[in-house]
């Protein structure tokens, strides 16, 4: 509960069957927006996998996947996925996807171990996409350029939204900006990540955060990445390391920076090696989506993931993320939300 933002004089602007509909709008229309930009095929995706074969996302290292096991497979143990970051670069190979095309899944997800507040729930979904690049094409103009059209694709289905429900008004700005991690760290270096993020959304009002994963010129991650899928070692043609990033906003109804997207150019070979040797996780070299990117069998790609819920409460100017998706919360959670006028599904 002590994370619980309350926002002052908060009033939702559609009533639960708006809201519905709503979703549905904002869900149908940004996929197809999606996908015709970044030429995505809709594709069918897992949600468990067999552990032990590093397909599952580590996410920052220490969430616990929530776990079954399997009767008919002599009690083999399934993971529910973190996310689908590595399932789909071995979909791409499988699918025998071509050079400038990828895929994009829906991705349901339990992640237990989830602080439950405003934005994080233990139930996740989001659009997962990934699609195949050039050796060329791992630059950071290649990965700005992406960020550009999926930013695009959301503003035009704020616009949307806004047609569909005159009550709400459009707030995000037509550009969005880019900043590494360490130029943010120079500009506030007596701030933490968050209040660094919050202090630069704020400023812009959108932004895309470069270089996530590795530590900066202080000793300290910005915020911590998975090994064996985002590139975030590599030293880029600005002189500074990463190929990744988050999309963020900023939020006025919570007063805050949001993130809607994590993505970025993935491993090849010598990121892999490079970064499991950084995170002392060298033993996943065994493992079998680890061997068959160190044996080249995978295609080089790009790939993240975009909040459906996250995407859905934000255009639908709503406080908590219960008020768009069904999930569990303490009852105390429940009783105060109802009280600040923002009703929990």
């Amino acid at each position: 509960m002590s994370k619980l933002i309350k926002p002052d004089n908060y009033k939702t602007l559609l009533d639960p069957r708006q809201t519905e509909q709503g979703i549905k709008l904002i869900k149908d229309f940004f996929q197809l927006n999606i996908s015709t930009e970044l030429k995505l095929r809709r594709v069918t995706a897992p949600l468990f996998v067999l552990k032990g074969l590093g397909i599952n996302d580590d996410l920052n290292g220490v969430e616990r996947p929530v776990s079954f096991p399997i009767k008919d497979l002599n009690d083999a143990k399934a993971e529910v996925v973190h996310s689908l970051a590595k399932w789909k670069r071995l979909s791409l190979a499988d699918l025998h996807t071509e050079q400038g095309h990828g895929i994009y899944t829906d991705m349901n997800a339990i992640r237990a171990d989830e602080e439950l507040d405003n934005l994080h729930s233990l139930y996740v979904d989001q659009w997962d996409w990934e699609a195949v690049i050039s050796k060329e094409q791992r630059t950071i103009d290649f990965l700005e350029k992406t960020v550009n059209r999926i930013y695009a694709a959301i503003i035009r289905t704020e616009y949307l939204a806004c047609e569909a429900y005159p009550a709400l008004k459009p707030f995000l700005p037509e550009k969005i900006t880019f900043v590494h991690t360490e130029d943010l760290l120079k500009m506030y270096p007596n701030n933490t990540p968050k209040e660094r993020e919050d202090l630069i959304c704020k400023k812009y009002g959108a932004v895309f955060l470069i270089g996530i994963g590795g530590k900066l010129a202080n000793g300290e991650k910005h915020d911590g990445r998975a090994p064996d899928y985002d590139d975030w070692s590599t030293i880029a043609e600005n002189g500074k390391a990463g190929l990744n990033g988050d999309i963020l906003i900023w939020y006025p109804i919570l007063n805050r920076s949001f993130e809607l997207s994590s993505m970025g150019i993935r491993v090849d070979r010598d990121a892999l090696l490079r970064q499991l040797a950084i995170e002392g996780k060298e033993e996943r070299k065994e493992l079998y989506f680890h061997k068959k990117l160190l044996n080249n069998e995978l295609p080089l790609s790009i790939g993240g993931g975009i909040g459906q819920s996250r995407l859905c409460m934000v255009l639908l100017h709503k406080a908590h993320i219960g008020e768009i998706q069904a999930s569990i919360w303490p009852e105390e959670m429940r009783a105060e939300c109802a009280k600040l006028g923002m009703p929990l599904i």
